[in-house]
């Protein structure tokens, strides 16, 4: 159960070393989370990431998670929820592909497709039946607003993303009265970890859609969407965008004519 303060005691990451669910992590952890189970692949990533956040104080167990093995999602991951009750589902896992071969190659993209979006609503909604079951819990979804509008430049990624994100909202109205709260976040871009801190110019649609990923005023940071999911957990919202501004840029871009769309360097 949630401590005194709204705290998740607990915490399940599906995709054990993403950078975000790392930094979500460190972040609860710091705020009284005490147990925390890392799903993934096994991997010296994860066990290094495992290893990481045992020297912050939390009980930190990882296990074996596949999402494009849908058939072995309600074994290994009802097997967690033996355990004990889980108090915050972070499903953090998705692979970007590669645009041009995965266009050549059908494969690649439904390999993209599957992780993305079936591996996604395998898992999503073995957790959200073992939450239900308890009567209590938080799922928080990375989603991407690359699925708010598919660009050409990257649309196998984005449709998929687009898939997982009206799934998640579909679940959340599914449980709405249970207890079981639905989050779905939608970061822009994450900078790559070398890249600085650009400075932010007036803030424009024709400006967002030719800028780089590194110049960019609409990219984030690992600890920036960590920060906003525990800001929307305290405040059980339904929809966090990260950055804030990101939403009126993208809400522009759902409107845009098709036409100018396809004009617009994005």
């Amino acid at each position: 159960m949630k401590d005194a303060f709204g705290a998740p005691q607990s915490l399940l990451v599906l995709g054990g070393t993403s950078r975000i669910a790392l930094a979500t992590a460190r972040r609860l952890i710091a705020r009284r989370t005490r147990t925390v189970w890392l799903a993934g692949r096994p991997s010296p990533g994860l066990e290094s990431a495992a290893a990481e956040l045992r020297t912050r104080g939390a009980d930190v167990r990882t296990v074996d998670f596949d999402a494009l093995d849908s058939e072995s999602h309600e074994t290994a991951l009802g097997k967690i929820f033996t355990e004990g009750d889980i108090d915050m589902v972070l499903l953090a896992f998705g692979i970007a592909g590669d645009q041009e071969r995965d266009e050549e190659e059908p494969l690649s993209a439904v390999r993209v497709a599957r992780t993305n979006y079936t591996g996604a609503v395998s898992a999503g909604l073995v957790c959200a039946g073992a939450l239900q079951a308890q009567g209590h819990g938080s799922l928080v979804v990375l989603s991407s607003a690359a699925g708010e509008r598919v660009r050409r430049a990257d649309f196998i990624y984005g449709s998929s993303k687009a898939g997982l994100d009206a799934f998640t909202q579909g679940l959340g109205d599914a449980l709405y009265g249970t207890g079981v709260h639905v989050m779905v976040v939608r970061p822009g871009a994450v900078r790559p970890k070398t890249a600085a801190r650009p400075a932010t110019p007036r803030l424009t649609v024709a400006r967002f859609a030719a800028a780089p990923l590194e110049a960019s005023p609409l990219t984030t940071t690992p600890d920036a969407v960590a920060a906003a999911i525990v800001t929307g957990l305290r405040r059980r919202s339904e929809t966090v965008w990260v950055p804030g501004s990101l939403r009126v840029v993208m809400s522009a871009l759902r409107h845009a004519p098709r036409p100018l769309f396809r004009r617009l360097p994005v």
